[in-house]
């Protein structure tokens, strides 16, 4: 007769399965501002973005615009959050960047500077390679690396720092059925980079986990909240995050269900660093989007 290790066994390998076969995609990503209508007027001038929507939040005293460069259904969005009467907020160091990938970096840096948008690094290849980056910093401090490279969705990078690669890694692969698409050693700069996704780099918006050397533990400030990824199934995924945060760390914060008053349903958890994710139904958030 099995034993009840045993006879989980099956039960965990089918919901890893599903979660490897479950039709994932980036939506967007939240954070916090100081002045919504001052990052909207960057965003859409210096970056080139669309204001796709936006809403305010009264009871809860706060609005939120969504920012891209193509719909919400086909595109990896920027969801800023303005909280009434807040005008400033710590990003920390664990946070790195956003990624926006461009056919001609030099001349999207020189069009950003002439909007008056702030280049911290100017265009050029990057340290012993060829591929040409440029960074932007907008009005709140956050940084835009701006990458050379065609591309089906220019809103390409989320990037964010780790204190244990390869633990980081086996959990994204578990609880999110993320690929790893590139791992590199980068002695010059003394860390480790992998990027994982749910497709080629130049077809997906991708995670950049960075690992600097000897580094465990990063400040998060109170800037940057979360991911928000799409799913079939919020409940098959939970069980999914369920099995990586017993085994590699990370904590489910709320369980899967709908959420009062729209009904779109989440579930929400954090990684082994703590950095936190949001899963959303994806019929849910199409109509969310009608």
């Amino acid at each position: 007769m099995a034993t009840g290790s045993e006879a989980a066994k099956p039960a965990e390998a089918a919901v890893l399965e599903w979660n490897k076969q479950d039709n994932k995609r980036m939506l967007h990503a939240v954070y916090r501002v100081g002045d919504l209508d001052r990052t909207i007027k960057y965003y859409t001038e210096c970056f080139g973005m669309k204001l796709l929507r936006k809403r305010d939040i009264p009871d809860e005293k706060y609005t939120n615009a969504f920012l891209g460069f193509g719909p919400e259904d086909t595109n990896f969005a920027l969801e800023l959050t303005y909280n009434y009467g807040v005008d400033k907020y710590d990003i920390g160091e664990g946070f790195g960047h956003f990624g926006i990938a461009n056919d001609d970096v030099y001349k999207f840096a020189e069009d950003i500077k002439s909007k008056g948008g702030k280049i911290t690094r100017e265009p050029g290849p990057v340290k012993g390679g060829s591929t040409v980056i440029a960074f932007a910093q907008d009005p709140d401090g956050y940084r835009f690396a701006l990458i050379q490279r065609a591309t089906r969705e220019p809103l390409c990078q989320v990037m964010l720092r780790v204190g244990d690669l390869e633990r980081s890694m086996k959990f994204y692969e578990k609880a999110l059925g993320m690929k790893l698409l590139f791992r590199k050693d980068v002695p010059e700069y003394k860390h480790t980079i992998a990027k994982l996704g749910y497709d080629d780099e130049d077809k997906t918006t991708t995670l950049e986990l960075i690992c600097n050397y000897g580094v465990t533990e990063y400040s998060k400030g109170n800037a940057y909240a979360q991911v928000a990824i799409g799913t079939n199934d919020v409940y098959k995924s939970a069980e999914a995050v369920d099995l990586a945060t017993k085994e590699l760390g990370g904590k489910i914060l709320r369980q899967p269900g709908p959420l009062p008053g729209i009904n779109t349903k989440i579930t929400s958890f954090v990684d082994p660093d703590g950095w936190k994710v949001v899963l959303v139904d994806h019929a849910d958030f199409l109509k969310e989007l009608q």
